[in-house]
C-alpha cells in the first residue's frame, strides 16, 4: 500500500547532483490546486539540465537574463518558459541559489482531475497525449509562465511522495529531446523515463 503522500521539502531539491534528482523525481506526484481545481499525475519522464557547463541549459556559460533569472533561484523554485511561442515548459530548480540546475518535467501519468485536464486542453477524450510531453503536461495541469519564480512549497503547485518506487530495471536513461543545438552535450544521458509507460514522450525506447 502507498504511504500517505508527503510534500517534498527543500532538502530534496537542495542537492548537487541534478541527474540524481531527475531520476528520483520519477514516481513522485505533481499536484496543482489552481482556482479550486485539483489535478495530479505521477511523473514518468524528466530531463536534467546541468547549469553553466551544459550547452543545452538556458544558463550555459553563466548567461543570466530577465527570462532566465529564476533558474538561478533557491532550490524548489518553479521555472516556466515558453517554447515555440506557445508551449509552457515546467521546470524544477535544484541545488543552491545561483547554481542554475533544473529538471524539466516531461510527462505524467494522470491520477486526479482528468475531466478538468480535458477542459484545459480542449481534448474530447482522455488519451495518452493528455500529459505526454512537457507542453501538454503544463496545459493539462494549468501551469503557465505566471508561476515562474514561485516555489513548490505552497498549496498551489507542489510535488509529493507517496512511497511508490520504480525498480532500477524499470528506469532508462537516454539523451534529451530537442537539444541538437547543444552539440556533444545533446548526447548526454540526462533524460530519464519509465520504460514502457504509454505517457512517455518521443520515440519508443
Amino acid at each position: 500500500m502507498p504511504d500517505k503522500p508527503k510534500k517534498l521539502d527543500r532538502v530534496f531539491y537542495d542537492r548537487r547532483n541534478v541527474k540524481q534528482i531527475a531520476r528520483d523525481l520519477l514516481g513522485k506526484i505533481l499536484v496543482t490546486q489552481i482556482n479550486d481545481v485539483l489535478t495530479s499525475g505521477r511523473i514518468v519522464e524528466t530531463e536534467a539540465y546541468n547549469g553553466v557547463v551544459d550547452r543545452a541549459s538556458h544558463a550555459y556559460g553563466g548567461r543570466r537574463t530577465n527570462r532566465t533569472e529564476h533558474i538561478f533561484g533557491d532550490p524548489g523554485t518553479v521555472y516556466v518558459y515558453i517554447c515555440y511561442g506557445m508551449h509552457h515548459l515546467f521546470n524544477v530548480v535544484t541545488n543552491k541559489k545561483d547554481i542554475p540546475h533544473a529538471v524539466l518535467i516531461r510527462a505524467l501519468e494522470p491520477i486526479h482531475g482528468v475531466e478538468d485536464m480535458l477542459l484545459r486542453t480542449g481534448k474530447p477524450l482522455a488519451d495518452y497525449t493528455i500529459t505526454k510531453g512537457p507542453g501538454n503536461l503544463a496545459r493539462a495541469m494549468g501551469i503557465s509562465r505566471i508561476y515562474t519564480g514561485t516555489n513548490l512549497f505552497s498549496n498551489e503547485i507542489f510535488i509529493q511522495d507517496d512511497g511508490m518506487r520504480y525498480e532500477k530495471d524499470q528506469i532508462l536513461a537516454t539523451k534529451r529531446i530537442g537539444v541538437d543545438y547543444a552539440r556533444e552535450d545533446a548526447e548526454l544521458p540526462y533524460r530519464f523515463i519509465v520504460k514502457g509507460n504509454p505517457y512517455v514522450s518521443g520515440k519508443k525506447s
